[in-house]
């Protein structure tokens, strides 16, 4: 099966992302609206775009009863997939995962930030954390899935870890993706999408290289036949 596709609509103009939904929804599996997006317009907002599946990235961390709170505020909105930082601790990630039962067959994909493709070894070090992205990757990996986590973001450069430790069963979705020669921006750790894909990522996300081309929808299906190519 090819790795997904997610295109990432980061932008505080409703309308300049249901714009820009309305022309890549064909070409991917899911849409990502994210803390900009959502403290901007809050649930009316995102209410505009749920038509199609979401990708609702808002990286919930607070103490377990505090997060527990924001999985059910969200639920009726159906998120596909709904995210939260690892680094929240095992309660934390059970007790979202309890509330999220509670919408059944409905409940969204619960996936667990481990270390943000922004921070690399050094980035690490300055917040008290021993060893370098791989190392904190897998043990916060191994304690999300462990806790009631469906699967992980991860850098694209720890897939092949992650797979060869965890096995096919965690959704990976890897943020930090840029098509050959693309701008980096603000993204340490980055990959194609063709060595995602052959590393092992279930899902990628794709920003800036989908909405700031000059025509989205073009940059967004070349995308989708890379994986589709790639599979």
């Amino acid at each position: 099966m090819p790795t997904g596709l997610i295109a990432a609509l980061d932008t505080t103009d409703a309308a300049q992302a249901k714009q820009w939904a309305d022309a890549v929804a064909p070409h991917c599996g899911l849409l990502k609206l994210g803390l900009e997006f959502f403290l901007a317009h809050g649930a009316n907002g995102l209410r505009g775009i749920t038509q199609r599946p979401i990708f609702l990235d808002l990286k919930l961390h607070d103490i377990p009863n505090t997060v527990a709170g924001g999985v059910r505020a969200v639920l009726p909105l159906r998120p596909a997939m709904l995210t939260l930082h690892a680094s929240g601790g095992a309660a934390m990630i059970s007790a979202a995962r309890k509330e999220a039962e509670k919408a059944g067959a409905e409940r969204p994909i619960l996936l667990a930030v481990t270390v943000l493709t922004s921070m690399d070894t050094e980035a690490l070090h300055s917040i008290g954390v021993a060893g370098g992205p791989r190392q904190q990757v897998l043990r916060l990996a191994r304690l999300a899935l462990d806790a009631g986590a469906d699967g992980l973001v991860c850098s694209a450069q720890e897939v092949a870890m992650l797979r060869d430790a965890l096995g096919d069963g965690p959704t990976l979705v890897v943020p930090g993706i840029r098509p050959a020669g693309a701008d980096i921006g603000d993204q340490a750790r980055v990959m194609t999408p063709t060595d995602a894909a052959r590393a092992g990522a279930s899902w990628i996300v794709v920003g800036r290289p989908i909405t700031q081309a000059a025509n989205p929808a073009l940059a967004a299906a070349a995308i989708a036949a890379e994986l589709e190519a790639a599979a």
